[in-house]
């Protein structure tokens, strides 16, 4: 690797790691540097350029964009002017070296025409308060003197670019400037001098502001908004978080993520709040992923659930008719559409804030940047006031055609993606592959399982980051379900698709069968299923999603086979239960349906746990050959594996099945006798 490419990546993660220099995907850095020319063999000078989407803190080289910097800096004699600098996008592609590497951002400009080999673009908490106090070019000049220059507000593109270029020519003993109302820039000889001088204008702000700054700039605490108790406060989030997913959901299903960061409740807790949060963010990363403002609860921390909960939807149509509102004072002709007018951001008193995006990690890094919203109106108000950018250039961001086709480009959803997956007895056999797999459509999976400990590895092992949690969970137990649907509420917003998939099997004659064999069968599965569709439908109605509710049944609800009543029964039981919530269910929009495996022996947690034993003995095989005999007696000859019931169970629960509920669908290579009827 190319010695400065190796020095930008290693600057660049280094500034990542820290929230306190910029945010996820927050902010680009750039170096540029001369290499050879494969096709003259001639030097040649390039910028290399954190590329659009990236994050620094997580940078690799394919994440670089590679520009020739010749061509870059002749770019402004063919500059049409601010009223068309979007169309300097495009000329980007006309500067690439070679197949040039990632897409370029909007602030490519900035870093090739600046006049300095290595350049750093950030959003640092200390530095967004500056640029967001009402007197921010004042403070600049008392904190910094001439070390850094202030910068109007402008837009990001090609004329900021030109602006700071012009900034740093005009003021050769800078070393960086603060962006009216968007963050810092910051520049230097080498990759380290340009690193320190980040470094240092971030921690020359931030120590201003400690020092220098209101104590309580948020005003007093209102009394009854505190923060609620911990476990207080964490029942009220999830009583509350189907609801207001439901708010946030109403134009298009949202994941949610819940954070009662300590910030956050201050914040709520002061009087003050309600003035500031009206106002909105101003950094571009900020109200891109938070709107431009959020829906604040104006009611105490101890409010009736019930009182807050019809409180929220009320301003809902409040805040909904504002966005359109707002929306229609400055769309014209060429606008994009309208992209919702629900709030990503909901902000309860006393318990926490409710952030929503397309996925977990968007709900989540959109929560993280309020929390850094908060942080910049603090800073802001204890030395100034805070005062973002005007509303019309936070639409004209917002609603970018730049932005548009950044989201164009965006790969199709896969089709379980937004949704929200609890899945019983998951960390191991059928319900693991289940859980693989919806998590590999998309989905957000809760690993419910009786070993907590095996279901928090199969949640680890999924490889989805944070969208797979593992909880222990006795199906047995309503205090346990029930604690169960509150980890996903506060993890994941909700919960739109359950898979009734915890069981266990033990195979004995009628007369061998004992009470306490029936109690346990029927407790686990036919009792411990109803618990927990009772459960997911209260959920599931109060979102007004509709959702999915699956039965892993059995072969054995239909066919009958020796020695093992008190399992088929109750297979038969859990069978009807999908034909009675189907009946019942649908009028929500909840669809009921079950899979009916049979012979499932590789993977298994049944068989492996003396299920496969038994059967064997009664088959009169081997129990390694059980799998090879029960695929001889089906019609396709072929062994049933938990990875056919996965596929079952995404099929059903897919869109390409939205009209079908009460089905149940045989996974058993054909077995004749259990045909439905």
């Amino acid at each position: 690797m190319n010695e400065t490419v190796q020095e930008l990546l290693t600057r660049s993660n280094r500034l990542g790691a820290d929230k306190e220099n910029t945010n996820y995907a927050g902010g680009n850095t750039s170096a540029k540097g001369t290499t050879t020319d494969p096709v003259t063999g001639e030097p040649v000078e390039l910028l290399w350029v954190k590329g659009s989407g990236g994050d620094l803190g997580t940078l690799t080289e394919p994440g670089l964009a590679v520009l020739r910097l010749d061509r870059m800096r002749a770019l402004p004699k063919v500059y049409p002017g601010v009223e068309r600098e979007d169309e300097m996008v495009a000329a980007f592609d006309y500067c690439l070296h070679g197949k040039g590497g990632a897409a370029p951002s909007i602030d490519t400009a900035m870093h090739g025409l600046v006049d300095a080999p290595h350049v750093d673009h950030l959003h640092p908490d200390s530095g967004i308060a500056i640029a967001t106090a009402a007197d921010g070019e004042e403070l600049t000049r008392t904190i910094f003197g001439d070390r850094v220059v202030w910068v109007p507000w402008r837009r990001p593109g090609f004329q900021l670019g030109l602006d700071i270029a012009a900034i740093k020519n005009e003021n050769p003993q800078s070393i960086g400037c603060i962006l009216g109302g968007h963050g810092i820039t910051a520049w230097g000889a080498t990759s380290a001098e340009c690193e320190a001088n980040s470094l240092e204008i971030i921690r020359i702000a931030k120590d201003y502001l400690a020092e220098h700054g209101e104590a309580e700039p948020f005003g007093p605490v209102q009394p009854g908004y505190e923060a609620l108790p911990e476990a207080e406060r964490r029942s009220r989030a999830a009583a509350l978080a189907p609801h207001i997913r439901a708010l946030a959901s109403a134009d298009k299903p949202m994941v949610g993520h819940f954070s009662d960061d300590d910030a956050v409740l201050d914040f709520l807790a002061r009087a003050e709040h309600p003035r500031l949060a009206a106002l909105g963010t101003s950094c571009p990363d900020h109200f891109l992923r938070t709107k431009i403002k959020p829906l604040v609860l104006d009611l105490p921390a101890d409010a009736p659930v019930e009182d807050a909960i019809a409180r929220l939807q009320e301003l809902h149509e409040q805040y909904r008719a504002d966005y359109q509102a707002y929306y229609a004072r400055y769309a014209d002709q060429d606008t994009p559409a309208i992209r919702g007018a629900d709030p990503a951001i909901v902000l309860v008193p006393g318990v926490g804030m409710f952030s929503y995006g397309a996925n977990k990690q968007t709900a989540r890094v959109a929560g993280e940047f309020y929390l850094n919203a908060i942080n910049v109106m603090r800073g802001a108000e204890s030395v100034s006031s805070y005062a973002p950018i005007d509303e019309s250039e936070k639409f004209r961001i917002e609603y970018w055609a730049l932005e548009e086709a950044k989201l164009q480009r965006l790969p199709k959803p896969r089709s379980h993606a937004g949704r929200i997956a609890l899945v019983t007895g998951a960390a191991s056999g059928i319900g693991k592959a289940i859980a693989t797999r919806l998590a590999a459509e998309g989905a957000c999976v809760v690993i419910a399982d009786l070993d907590q400990a095996k279901a928090a590895e199969t949640a680890a092992g999924l490889g989805t980051s944070d969208a797979a949690i593992g909880v222990g969970v006795d199906v047995t137990d309503p205090a346990q379900i029930t604690a169960a649907f509150e980890a996903a509420a506060l993890a994941f917003g909700g919960v739109d698709l359950v898979v009734n998939n915890a069981g266990l099997s033990i195979s004995k004659p009628l007369l061998d069968t004992t009470e306490k064999d029936w109690d346990l069968q029927h407790d686990v599965m036919a009792k411990g299923s109803f618990l927990v569709s009772q459960a997911a439908a209260r959920i599931m109605i109060a979102q007004q999603l509709g959702g999915d509710i699956v039965y892993v049944s059995s072969k054995n609800s239909i066919f009958a086979g020796p020695n093992n009543v008190a399992y088929s029964a109750v297979k038969a039981d859990q069978a009807h239960q999908v034909r009675l919530l189907a009946a019942e269910l649908g009028e929500h929009g909840i669809r009921v349906n079950g899979i009916n495996p049979d012979a499932v022996v590789r993977g298994s947690g049944i068989f492996a746990g003396g299920w496969g034993a038994q059967r064997a003995k009664v088959y009169g095989v081997a129990e390694e050959d059980l799998g090879a005999f029960y695929a001889q007696r089906t019609l396709l000859k072929r062994e049933v594996l938990p990875e056919h019931c996965a596929n079952a169970v995404a099929v059903l629960t897919s869109a390409e099945l939205d009209h079908t509920t009460g089905l149940h669908i045989p996974v058993d290579a054909g077995v004749a006798a259990a045909f439905l009827r």
